[in-house]
């Protein structure tokens, strides 16, 4: 998009970003100015009114988020973009709620930055009346079902934020045991819905003949064994949400029906004469593929373009492995909320699952870590552990014995000599095929060969700061406990 330049203030304690950032948008003709706290901002703010502001979530004297509505004062018009590394649904919601104009998770593409940026003094320009917001969006209070850092996540969570202040039909695809329930369960309870029903229907677990009584309800006589009137589905979800899971598996008839009611929000029971008005948000899901099923005159098309207004698409378990080991600890986390066993998972157990092919998607992953939290007697789930509930793993086209003892070692001399050859060369070039393999060890080794100093470590790696905290979480890593690593060699 071409744009005229504009007035942008960038603001993140991270000196390194604010300098990245700005070089990028003065190349493209922007104004930059940058700030490394709250602090600093108002001070700029005296002399300098940006039509854009960047800002990161966590500053050194306070929340970015709440600064927005101190930063609205200045100028009611103003877009802003938030930057975060706490890559959480909550975060892009909060965004979201707060007005924000774009939300982008750290690590961020600058060219996709650079695009936000083009886009939101666009939107400044061209859009002359803003919404009032006399009705504020409530703040979720509870915990969301889903969890993820990857980036396929953060599109999912950044999607579910856009849809919150609208009833649009949404249409969540994914192979089972994806999560797909639990982003409808994440919209209706963070939605203005939240307060009435959400209500669950499973279409493959209703016989075919009974599809339209369980939506649409029956009226007494309708059928034998209808002794009074039955509510169905739609109403009792009135006011609130309908989630119609596995919506590829609903007959063709039942189709028809389901298309007349989302067209006119009006439902007539099996037996009745007089249709119900009924309000009420539809979020359908499928593990199939629809336009194949219409192909085959199995789904029909006109009730796809109906459900498929906004569609999320949930990535299965095996493309985002990232998430593998943050899932497991939130899994045995999980279960002894509920009074399993309390355990550790190991850092290398951790790295070992995702090697796991995951047919059965963060569903098997959760019901592993419930069989190993009951099953395990030691209180730190082993390498050992991993392998005896899911058999052979191949890591890297081998399928080591871990039991020996071997293979920490020889990664972590590996380790050792990558990190000498680049101190020496100044290559901070690393084997991308092997990078899964040793970066447990890897960033181990580098954070105790400079006493646990963050900033000389990722320079050591050939990494910036915030991709060196990201990892440290990911392998759940405290410098400050590293001296007490035992080395040899």
């Amino acid at each position: 998009m071409r744009v005229a330049p504009g007035r942008v203030l960038v603001i993140d304690d991270d000196q390194a970003i604010c300098v990245v950032v700005a070089e990028a948008l003065r190349r493209s003709g922007h104004i930059v100015k940058t700030a490394g706290s709250i602090a600093e901002r108002a001070a700029l703010l005296q002399d300098f009114i940006p039509e854009v502001l960047i800002t990161d979530v966590k500053l050194p004297d306070g929340d970015g988020l709440d600064d927005i509505t101190e930063i609205a004062r200045h100028d009611p018009d103003i877009r802003i973009i938030i930057l975060s590394a706490q890559n959480t649904l909550n975060t892009a919601v909060r965004a979201t709620e707060k007005g924000a104009f774009e939300y982008l998770p750290k690590p961020f593409d600058l060219n996709e930055l650079t695009r936000a940026v083009a886009d939101a003094l666009s939107s400044r320009r061209q859009i002359a009346e803003v919404p009032d917001g006399n009705e504020e969006t409530p703040v979720a209070t509870e915990d969301m079902p889903l969890v993820g850092r990857s980036a396929a996540m953060q599109e999912v969570y950044r999607t579910i934020a856009r849809v919150l202040a609208n009833d649009l039909t949404i249409l969540v695809l994914g192979e089972s045991g994806t999560g797909k329930e639990l982003v409808a369960q994440a919209i209706h309870r963070l939605g203005h819905r939240r307060a009435r029903p959400f209500v669950a229907v499973n279409m493959a677990a209703i016989p075919r003949e009974l599809i339209e009584a369980e939506l649409f309800g029956y009226e007494k006589g309708a059928f034998t064994g209808a002794l009074s009137r039955m509510a169905g589905r739609f109403e009792q979800a009135d006011g609130g949400t309908l989630f119609l899971d596995e919506i590829g598996d609903m007959p063709m008839e039942a189709q028809t029906r389901l298309l007349r009611v989302l067209q006119s929000g009006d439902v007539t029971t099996v037996g009745g004469a007089s249709p119900v008005h009924v309000n009420v948000r539809i979020i359908a899901a499928t593990n199939k593929d629809l336009p194949t099923l219409i192909a085959e005159n199995r789904f029909r098309e006109d009730l796809y373009y109906r459900l498929n207004v906004v569609p999320i698409s949930l990535p299965p378990l095996r493309e985002r492995k990232d998430d593998i080991p943050v899932l497991a600890r939130h899994f045995l986390e999980q279960a002894a909320i509920e009074g399993l066993p309390r355990k550790a998972l190991d850092v290398d157990a951790a790295r070992l699952l995702q090697y796991h092919g995951w047919p059965g998607n963060v569903r098997e992953l959760q019901n592993v870590m419930q069989r190993m939290a009951v099953l395990c007697r030691e209180n730190i789930i082993t390498t050992d552990i991993v392998r005896q509930n899911l058999g052979n793993i191949f890591v890297a086209g081998e399928a080591p014995d871990a039991s020996e003892g071997d293979i920490d070692e020889a990664v972590r001399q590996w380790s050792r000599r990558q990190l000498a050859r680049q101190h020496n060369s100044g290559d901070s070039s690393l084997h991308d095929d092997l990078l899964a393999i040793v970066e447990p060890v890897l960033f181990r080794e580098a954070l105790i060969a400079v006493d646990g100093n963050q900033i000389r470590a990722a320079s050591l790696l050939g990494i910036n700061r915030n991709t060196l905290r990201k990892k440290l979480n990911d392998y759940a890593l405290d410098p400050s406990q590293l001296r007490q690593f035992e080395t040899s060699g």
